[in-house]
């Protein structure tokens, strides 16, 4: 019974010990306003998500003095206690291209800033995240910046990562923080072509081979949004989001020329925006396949597993584009 009970036990040991331990679904949350629709809370429930990134505010340089500005900060209308929240700072590269940037004004503001709104909704956090798509020429700054932030907050640092920065960070460098997360989207150049500038696997397969030589500990943001690029004349004239595709196949102003192209038959308005006769629009989507494409790739070409793979972004919108059980199916390739 004792030989029994022992080989009983090894072999559970040994089961264990084999299972992989899958990452945690987390989710960006990107609105100025945060209030969850009903699938929005469904989706989370579902997935046993407990750990939002919610983008607080944006850091942005006022038109005529140059200076940084806090730009869009979002309000919270729902209480948001039932989940871990890690504030997200948004920087735009160009507060980081300032010659005479005022890095410890900056830092101190932008902490100041986090611990006012979150006190005043009564949230706590353990950690910051700090988007910027610095380049060679605001690394400097950038990475003074965040030496600062670092030190000032006293909190956990996450910065978010592109590949490109992977690649050559021998040249970019690499900012002083606690973990990073790979954003493994928007990879192309938005252009009336036909390729995907959300993601296209040529390009990654440029960079994947760089994860592993990478010193930070990554984790990965893959998309779930879509959107159609405008196209007059051959040149892109924006960006149009939230463009619902049956209403598109069933609007008599649209004519559908092929599975990505839509033409403009009649001149007209839609949601605020004018469409000249003639104009294109390029749906650049993500489906299901091709975030168990980005998955596979991912945990193909990386030295360590991620903890946590973080979609973007939270939206009633974005979700209803997936079946509910997409996001266990994607961390269950890592």
């Amino acid at each position: 019974m004792t030989k029994r009970v022992f080989l009983g036990l090894m072999v559970f040991l040994l089961f264990a010990c084999s299972k992989k331990e899958e990452p945690i679904i987390a989710f960006y949350y990107w609105k100025t306003i945060f209030k969850l629709s009903p699938i929005e809370k469904e989706v989370l429930k579902e997935n046993q998500v407990s750990k939002l990134y919610i983008r607080y505010f944006d850091i942005g340089l006022e038109p005529n003095t140059k200076e940084p500005i806090p730009v869009s900060p979002i309000r919270f209308q729902e209480n948001t206690s039932s989940f871990t929240i890690v504030p997200v700072i948004f920087i735009q590269n160009k507060v980081m291209l300032q010659p005479n940037l005022d890095i410890e004004d900056l830092a101190q503001k932008s902490i100041r800033f986090v611990n006012e709104v979150s006190a005043s909704n009564k949230i706590t956090f353990q950690e910051i995240q700090i988007d910027c798509d610095w380049t060679l020429n605001s690394k400097d700054n950038y990475l003074k910046f965040i030496e600062r932030f670092k030190k000032l907050s006293q909190k956990k640092l996450s910065a978010t990562i592109r590949l490109h920065q992977v690649k050559y960070f021998k040249k970019t460098k690499i900012p002083n923080v606690d973990s990073g997360v790979l954003m493994y989207y928007n990879m192309g150049s938005i252009a009336p072509d036909s390729l995907n500038s959300i993601y296209d696997q040529k390009i990654a397969s440029k960079y994947l081979q760089s994860l592993k030589k990478y010193p930070l500990h990554l984790d990965f943001a893959l998309p779930i949004y879509s959107w159609a690029v405008h196209i007059r004349n051959q040149k892109v004239i924006g960006l149009r989001s939230k463009l619902n595709l049956s209403e598109l196949k069933k609007d008599s102003n649209f004519e559908q020329t092929s599975a990505v192209f839509f033409k403009v038959k009649h001149s007209n308005y839609k949601n605020g925006i004018f469409y000249e006769e003639n104009d294109l629009l390029k749906i650049e989507a993500i489906t299901e396949e091709d975030l168990k494409q980005m998955a596979e790739e991912l945990d193909e070409n990386t030295a360590q597993k991620p903890k946590e793979i973080i979609f973007y972004d939270l939206d009633e919108f974005n979700l209803k584009n997936y079946e509910k059980n997409i996001f266990k199916q994607v961390i269950s390739g890592f």
